[in-house]
């Protein structure tokens, strides 16, 4: 019997297989009932299930904190993820390559240590700080093998902005009473502003130097105490509102910041130092301003610098041709780092020009303090918008890395893994570190397996904190200047052309300068970012253009709010105002598709199907009704048109008492059914001539609408109140509302909300299809012989209106109009 019944279902594939050859195109044949929600659930037992209630939701989570030896160890290694790095960790493949990765980024460390932690506007020996003791703490609680942590030019510049900010609130010490402070109100708020002498990290007091120190370190004590928090409660989702446009606006007007800080070492030229709104426009105007006494010996030493740092980059380490052939990038920053320290020491430019130099770097590693403890409620703002900006760039770079070596990044622990780092850091004079994006392709481009390379290089930075820090004292801070300055990859050439440089004044930080303006090269191609997102979105290139018009000109913190704020409106403004569209049945299919794009759909006679293309909620209640109104009919236009055709109705009938009279009663209820009013001899009879399908309302061609809720993922309260009123709205002009591809959550909150004392529960469809079978059959009561052709999807365009006659009420006497 089994052999038989497998042989019969043989030929009938084979039967199918013949005519879906003969007819080109294979079809699928489904019969089945028509569904409404109801019968569907009925059918096949839909479970409910009702909320949870607080007590239930608290002993479910109680139930898991079980003490036990599976679950410490849980714990520990997810607290501890080097644990299960280490555990596959292989001595003789892993190391080597972790070796010369460590070393590679700790050369790295060195130049762009001492050239960014003047961006803190604290003296470069604590930007190596910042390359010691984060990397040293991210190795036991990171999760990402491959990002090294460290200074970063954004990072370091808002805290920077954050110590000036906090400086021009408090006295200057009376030792460094030659600094002038000014105030000045230059944006129509109270912009202070100093020399620029202040930010001459060599001429600092100690006094100042401390008073600074408390202000980063409180900063980066709250940047991590954030951060942890966010870890802790799992929100790490926050970087959401932070979108790629906006991130790539922001860095990229940063940039324009970092490289303001350093032109004026590069040239050698004295500007005030402003903060707040426009400090570009203001700092920019004194350089020009000042430009006739720029230095000679800084200028050519910058050129020098920036020659050679563009040309290795540009033409050697980033060389496809010799990049594979490669075994490490030439370390081009230390290598013009160690010859400007020579050249400087050789021909005494600190003595002969008066070349400002990084000067003494103390041996040792700092003392733990408090002093991050000192300022925190100073520097709230600027640590939340720093904690965020740290922990987007660095989980992107995370991610992009873990993508390309297939593991996964933990976005909690990393928060984690961050604020550990930065709290403890607080605590030994650095700064809030941040993963570099340089230092971290690098690193994995030279062969870097794990964070052992971390390790790698804490041990070439210990050793030029202990031994070879001394020997950078002559080093012309204009070179680190120059290094970031190539950066920007000619954007900012012009600037090089001004004419009458060359006098012999003061230099100025040019070798730092150069080191930092190199680093800045990347942040600025993303202005090529703009071409791509024009002809993708709109909306992503405003928000670029926003984020980075906001950041130049508000500054980097108050830019970054505004970035936001932008971002979340777009945001807003897409969910208040969502697409919607009128669908029509492509031909031979149960398919129905927006008529705005194929053109091939057809709407079906009677009715009009409409779909929101968002969830229902009370931001865009108020948009649902007018576009639904607008692709549809407005049922208040309709009812002011039907009453203003029932007066007229009824001044004829007195005009013309003998004369029959048609009126509908759709003006009046929902039925579709004639009412002929006969007046004869003073007596009016009712006759009710029942018609065979429900009729449409004079001012339009549809009885029907049929709201598409497959979008829809939740609707509240208010929605629901305003989807009950439309309905109603509707129903009153004779217009019958039907709802299919209901969600679960939707239909309970139907339930909560009593919906279905407005809709019956037989009015909302499984399917869009199934909904248009049932207003069909509606509408010819005999369609059941045509059921097998619509179930197909076969819409006719044209139906004979079966004639099927009913009395609501008799011809009787008894009857009056």
């Amino acid at each position: 019997m089994e052999e038989i019944g497998i042989g019969q279902a043989q030929e009938e594939v084979d039967k199918l297989l013949e005519k879906s050859e003969a007819n080109s195109q294979p079809k699928i044949l489904i019969e089945r009932s028509v569904f409404s929600q109801k019968h569907f659930d009925e059918s096949y037992e839909a479970v409910s299930h009702p909320s949870p209630t607080l007590k239930e939701v608290v002993h479910k989570k109680l139930s898991k904190c079980v003490c036990s030896g599976s679950c410490l160890k849980k714990f520990l290694f997810g607290m501890f993820p080097f644990i299960n790095i280490m555990k596959d960790y292989s001595v003789k493949e892993d190391l080597p390559s972790d070796i010369v990765s460590g070393l590679t980024v700790g050369i790295m460390h060195i130049p762009q240590g001492m050239a960014y932690g003047m961006l803190t506007t604290l003296p470069p020996v604590y930007g190596l700080y910042m390359s010691f003791f984060p990397v040293l703490v991210y190795f036991f609680f990171g999760s990402s093998k491959h990002i090294s942590m460290g200074t970063f030019a954004v990072a370091c510049l808002m805290i920077g902005s954050a110590v000036s900010k906090g400086m021009d609130t408090v006295s200057i010490p009376h030792s460094t009473a030659g600094l002038v402070t000014v105030a000045g109100n230059q944006t129509g708020n109270q912009t202070n502003l100093t020399a620029s002498a202040a930010d001459d990290t060599s001429t600092m007091s100690r006094e100042e130097v401390d008073l600074r120190l408390q202000f980063a370190m409180s900063v980066t004590f709250l940047v991590g105490v954030i951060q942890l928090l966010m870890g802790v409660l799992r929100l790490g989702f926050i970087t959401v509102y932070l979108s790629d446009p906006l991130i790539s606006g922001f860095t990229t007007g940063a940039a324009c910041h970092v490289f303001t800080s350093q032109i004026k070492h590069v040239f050698g030229v004295q500007t005030a130092r402003y903060s707040g709104v426009f400090k570009l426009v203001y700092t920019y105007r004194d350089f020009f301003s000042n430009i006739d006494t720029a230095n000679y010996v800084t200028i050519l030493l910058s050129i020098v610098c920036i020659t050679i740092l563009y040309c290795t980059s540009r033409f050697i380490n980033q060389n496809p041709k010799l990049k594979p052939r490669m075994f490490m990038p030439v370390p081009i920053e230390l290598i013009v780092v160690v010859l400007g320290t020579v050249i400087s020491y050789a021909i005494k430019l600190e003595e002969n020009h008066g070349v400002v130099v990084v000067s003494d770097i103390p041996t040792g590693l700092p003392e733990p303090n408090l002093k991050a403890l000192r300022r925190i409620p100073d520097v709230i703002s600027d640590a939340i918008a720093l904690a965020i900006v740290i922990f987007a760039i660095s989980i992107s770079m995370g991610k992009l890395l873990a993508k390309k070596h297939d593991y996964e990044v933990d976005a909690n622990q990393e928060l984690v893994a961050y604020g550990l780092s930065t709290v403890v850091s607080s605590f030994f004079s650095s700064a809030a570190p941040s993963a570099s994006l340089s230092r971290s392709l690098v690193q994995e481009r030279v062969g870097g397996r794990t964070q052992v390379a971390g390790l790698v290089s804490c041990c070439l930075l210990l050793v030029v904190l202990l031994a070879i820090g001394p020997y950078f004292r002559t080093l012309p801070n204009c070179v680190m200047a120059s290094t970031v300055i190539v950066a920007l990859d000619g954007l900012f050439a012009q600037v090089f052309t001004v004419p009458d440089l060359w006098y012999n004044r003061r230099p100025d930080f040019c070798v730092l300068a150069s080191i930092i303006i190199v680093a800045l090269r990347g942040m600025f191609l993303q202005v090529l970012d703009l071409k791509k997102l024009w002809h993708v979105s709109l909306i992503d290139f405003f928000v670029w253009i926003v984020a980075f018009l906001a950041t130049v000109l508000l500054d980097v913190d108050l830019g970054l709010g505004a970035a936001v704020i932008f971002n979340i409106v777009t945001v807003v403004v897409r969910s208040q105002r969502p697409y919607g569209c009128v669908l029509g049945q492509m031909p031979g299919t149960d398919l129905y598709r927006d008529m705005h794009i194929y053109q091939e759909a057809k709407e079906i006679p009677g009715i009009r199907i409409f779909r929101f293309e968002h969830s229902l909620f009370f931001v865009n209640t108020e948009h649902f009704k007018t576009l639904l109104f607008k692709k549809t009919a407005n049922p208040r236009k309709l009812k002011i048109a039907q009453r203003k055709r029932m007066t007229e109705k009824e001044k004829l009938k007195d005009k013309k008492q003998d004369e029959s009279i048609i009126i509908d009663r759709q003006d009046s209820t929902n039925e579709a059914a004639q009412v002929q009013l006969q007046s004869k001899s003073g007596e009016v009879k009712v006759m009710v001539v029942a018609d065979s399908k429900p009729k449409c309302p004079q001012e339009v061609d549809f009885h029907t609408i049929i709201l598409d809720c497959s979008p829809w993922s939740f609707v509240d309260s208010m929605g629901v109140k305003v989807l009950a009123a439309v309905i109603c709205e509707y129903k009153s002009v004779g217009i019958n509302v039907i709802l299919a591809n209901c969600k679960g959550g939707i239909r309970d909150m139907f339930e909560k909300t009593k919906f279905y004392d407005t809709v019956d529960h037989s009015n909302i469809y499984v399917s869009v299809h199934d909904a248009v079978l049932h207003a069909l059959h509606i509408e010819s009561p005999d369609f059941t012989d045509q059921v097998e052709d619509f179930q197909n999807g076969l819409c006719k365009e044209k139906r004979k209106a079966s004639k099927v006659d009913f009395t609501l009420a008799e011809d009787s006497d008894e009857e009056n109009a």
